[in-house]
């Protein structure tokens, strides 16, 4: 990996970056990170690029960031999402007492409230989509397949941070940022492998995923679902489903409560009948009864895990950090985890490229970049930890299963209105020095 950037002061030496972990966030960084001259390289474990094809949406806020790390995300999201407005809302559904379908299409009798999503100004897309466009933003050589590291080294005679594949091979560079997801190798290296935070625990909540074109969601769910996200809730379970692919497909999610510990935890994944599903939403109001049946015969089952009964102390050690779901994983249920990544991303992109525009050497270097990544670890780790609390409780709400909130419409109406203002009004920023938060709005041209 080398290069370099032209500023105002001339040729400055391109810092070397290495990215584990090939998602969603681990990608974003490497595009903000080369749009700043930085010769970010991300190290994959997969053969190719790979996410699955679920929806998932970014808030206006996480917009105004992602346009700060590269305008090309935000244009490339644009380009793929159904977007909210001022005129939509987040409908939220008794989706258990009502006994007839008519009943359960009925505001006045199955409606709990609305959330105007304004604030949130949510876009939603399919996450594969939106990972191959960005992918295709970076240029070749910039992404490396077939790399799954097993350890780094944090080395200060070669001055350099080693990283070590299970190919035996091994890369030299600056900085390492742990994208790798959940199970995060990175976080069991830079915690230690005996380090409560090191697994990811089980929330006891599972969720099952799938797409329908959206003719056949409104069949199953009525018109409510064509332009907004609607949630239909009762004991134990919700139902959540919006239009992604400009509004050509359903999004489909069921999430459930699990009482018993997920068969495979390394993996995350299991694969059942959708008879599963059935048995889910017996009893239940008979459109969400009938979900099961838009499901293929074979079901993939995800178990969610987080990191909120076991948050990791720091999110840098060290040359070393971890970003997005390794550093702060929590359940869907507020519905900006990526988000929260997308703040990392940029927070990231601005401290090092601070570092970089001092054009410094030797330990002058390597003392500027531990200083960088504990900066970036105090202003994300309050705000980590905060995310997967809340998104947790959340969960409990929707499935009842949180003291009275749980079955009151107006009590749950105002905690996730108290949690999504302190998600939207957040200042990412904030933290940082001024001159850092400066910096942020605009890097000059990138001639890496």
């Amino acid at each position: 990996m080398t290069g370099s950037r032209i500023n105002g002061n001339g040729v400055v030496p391109s810092l070397e970056v290495a990215i584990v972990g090939g998602g969603i966030i681990g990608v974003m960084t490497a595009i903000g990170l080369r749009r700043r001259g930085i010769n970010a390289v991300i190290y994959e474990r997969a053969a190719t690029w790979h996410e699955v094809s679920a929806g998932f949406a970014f808030t206006g806020a996480a917009r105004v960031w992602m346009k700060q790390i590269d305008p090309a995300l935000v244009e490339l999201l644009g380009s793929i999402s159904q977007k909210t407005d001022a005129s939509t809302s987040n409908a939220y559904w008794n989706g258990f007492h009502p006994r007839t379908r008519e009943d359960a299409e009925d505001e006045t009798k199955s409606l709990l409230f609305r959330t105007p999503t304004n604030n949130l100004s949510f876009w939603g897309c399919v996450r594969s989509q939106f990972l191959k466009g960005m992918a295709d933003l970076l240029p070749d050589g910039a992404a490396r397949f077939g790399k799954r590291l097993v350890s780094y080294d944090d080395d200060s005679q070669s001055g350099k941070v080693v990283l070590h594949f299970d190919d035996d091979t091994r890369v030299e560079a600056d900085v390492l940022l742990g994208c790798d997801g959940i199970h995060s190798t990175t976080r069991k290296a830079l915690l230690g492998a005996d380090h409560p935070a090191s697994r990811a625990g089980f929330s006891h909540t599972v969720t099952y995923r799938t797409m329908v074109p959206i003719d056949v969601g409104i069949a199953a769910l009525g018109e409510k679902v064509a332009k907004s996200a609607c949630n239909h809730l009762g004991p134990g379970a919700d139902l959540l489903v919006y239009p992604v692919m400009s509004g050509t497909l359903l999004n489909i999610a069921v999430f459930a409560y699990e009482p018993s510990e997920f068969p495979d935890p390394d993996r995350m994944t299991v694969q059942v009948e959708r008879s599963e599903i059935e048995q889910l939403f017996k009893g239940w109001s008979p459109p969400v009864a009938d979900i099961w049946k838009l499901y293929p015969e074979k079901v993939v089952k995800w178990g969610i895990f987080d990191l909120e009964e076991n948050p990791p102390p720091t999110y840098a050690r060290g040359r070393a950090c971890l970003v997005g779901d390794a550093a702060h994983a929590s359940t869907p249920y507020l519905g900006v985890g990526a988000c929260t990544g997308v703040e990392d991303a940029l927070v990231l992109c601005t401290l090092l490229d601070s570092v970089q525009q001092k054009s410094l050497g030797g330990d002058a270097l390597r003392e500027a970049l531990t200083e960088a990544l504990q900066t970036y670890s105090q202003a994300r780790l309050e705000r980590g930890r905060w995310i997967h609390h809340h998104s947790r409780q959340m969960g409990q709400v929707y499935h009842w299963r949180y003291g009275p909130t749980g079955r009151d419409p107006q009590r749950m109406k105002q905690k996730l209105e108290e949690n999504w203002a302190k998600v939207v009004n957040y200042d990412v920023l904030a933290p940082l020095p001024h001159d850092l938060r400066e910096m942020a709005k605009g890097p000059g041209v990138s001639h890496n």
